[in-house]
């Protein structure tokens, strides 16, 4: 019996129509990347487990996808070990290597690994695949690709601003409406030093930043499950739940931490970012939102976020300032800030809201129908001038029934056929058909190319 085909939980294959949009996709995030400076880099698929392990939490390590040493991997490890079944022991002794789970960390230690032929500030972008051990779902998937822009080298927060540009831009040429949400870690710290739970940060931003997917039930719930008192849960709720104009959030907050030295530099670097960006009259909505937390341990202070305003989905784009991430790698001082723009997330939503344009899924624009060899010799040097001319253009390959041909092109979307015969060859011409109209008219070559150009 033949063993039946399957591919893995939260992977997908992608048919040719599939890869034309996301193809739309990277080439337009690609291309706006490119408008404001960014040069684009890649990293390997794996890297070695102790340049992944401890970066995102520990939520997310254990989302970490972990390759088995080559060769004889148990050799090492002893029957003792193996009865035990200590998972993250015999993970230690048998895997050195995992597939990277985003890609700022395999950044941060390309920065580190190659300082000395950088310009800083250095710009890069880079869209590749990533891997989370995570459970699948709609919109969460366990392969799925990135497209991320950092800038290192700069403290400026000129970057934040363009950064927001550049997500404001994408966004706008995908026609899809967003909401960009922005918080600070600074403002994290302060309000957790407000409410008396300093050490308990990670707890905290970790479970306010679950609001949108349990609830504010659920989340005191894990704050109490995670140590906080009554009150120190009771003086969050109000913070929490702040609403009004960006102005008045960030008024009330400095009001809030006006004893936090950290707080009141997160309140001032966010006006700031705010205010300019009100100057450059975005399309899309900028807001200020207190429990945007962003889970990974990495970020120091501005945070970013993007959700779709017209169909439901978790975020499809984040990022945010990390200062001290290349410190890890041990490379202190050099501050970093950048977004990634979710490509399957924003697959999902252009695909729900059928928003990709005819010309970016349509691959072929022109058939030439094969009557047979004569026929054959008379096109390809029309297909030749065609092509030259930047027409996506194709010869049926076998000599079929005009039928079979004709659907080829219906199941192709192929907006233009040639039909060639021995009237057309005489004349030195072609017949045009265009596939939604049915019309058909005879034409040069020249002709040809002007219509379909």
């Amino acid at each position: 019996m033949a063993q039946k085909s399957s591919i893995p939980k939260g992977t997908r294959d992608f048919s040719p129509e599939e890869m034309a949009k996301r193809n739309y996709i990277f080439d337009t995030i690609r291309e706006v990347y490119a408008l404001y400076g960014f040069q684009q880099i890649e990293t390997p698929a794996m890297e070695n487990l102790s340049t992944l392990m401890g970066k995102y939490g520990e939520e997310g390590d254990k989302l970490l996808f972990k390759i088995l040493n080559s060769g004889d991997f148990l050799n090492k490890v002893t029957d003792e070990e193996l009865q035990e079944r200590n998972a993250l022991h015999l993970a230690s002794r048998l895997c050195e290597k995992g597939l990277r789970y985003d890609l700022t960390v395999p950044f941060a230690r390309y920065v580190v690994m190659h300082r000395d032929e950088l310009q800083l500030p250095f710009k890069r972008f880079q869209i590749q695949p990533v891997w989370r051990a995570d459970r699948p779902q709609k919109g969460r998937y366990r392969e799925f690709y990135q497209c991320d822009a950092d800038v290192v080298g700069s403290d400026s927060l000129l970057n934040e601003v363009e950064l927001m540009q550049i997500v404001d831009t994408v966004f706008t040429r995908f026609g899809i409406r967003v909401q960009i949400k922005i918080n600070n870690r600074k403002i994290l710290s302060g309000i957790v030093e407000y409410i008396g739970a300093a050490d308990k940060i990670v707890d905290i931003t970790v479970a306010i930043d679950k609001l949108d997917k349990i609830g504010i039930e659920k989340v005191n719930e894990e704050l109490a499950a995670d140590g906080l008192t009554d009150e120190q849960i009771e003086k969050l709720q109000p913070i929490i739940a702040l609403s009004g104009t960006n102005q008045e959030k960030l008024q009330v907050i400095a009001d809030v931490l006006k004893d936090s030295e950290t707080g009141l530099k997160g309140v001032e670097e966010t006006r700031y970012i705010l205010d300019v960006l009100e100057q450059c009259h975005l399309n899309n909505e900028m807001q200020l939102d207190l429990t945007l937390a962003r889970g990974l341990n990495y970020y120091t202070g501005a945070i970013f976020e993007v959700k779709a305003l017209d169909t439901p989905m978790g975020s499809i784009t984040g990022g945010g300032r990390y200062d001290n991430l290349t410190g890890i790698f041990g490379l202190p001082g050099i501050s970093g800030v950048g977004i990634s723009f979710g490509a399957d997330r924003i697959y999902d939503v252009l695909n729900t809201l059928d928003l990709y344009p005819k010309e970016a899924v349509n691959s072929t624009q022109l058939l030439f129908v094969n009557f047979g060899e004569n026929e054959q010799v008379y096109c390809l040097p029309l297909i030749r001038q065609c092509r030259e001319a930047g027409i996506r253009a194709e010869i049926y390959p076998d000599k079929s029934k005009m039928k079979k041909q004709m659907s080829y092109a219906n199941a192709k979307n192929i907006p233009f056929v040639v039909i060639v015969g021995e009237n057309e060859m005489q004349e030195g011409k072609m017949m045009l058909k265009n596939m939604e109209t049915g019309e058909q008219r005879l034409v040069t070559i020249e002709e040809l190319i002007q219509t379909i150009t």
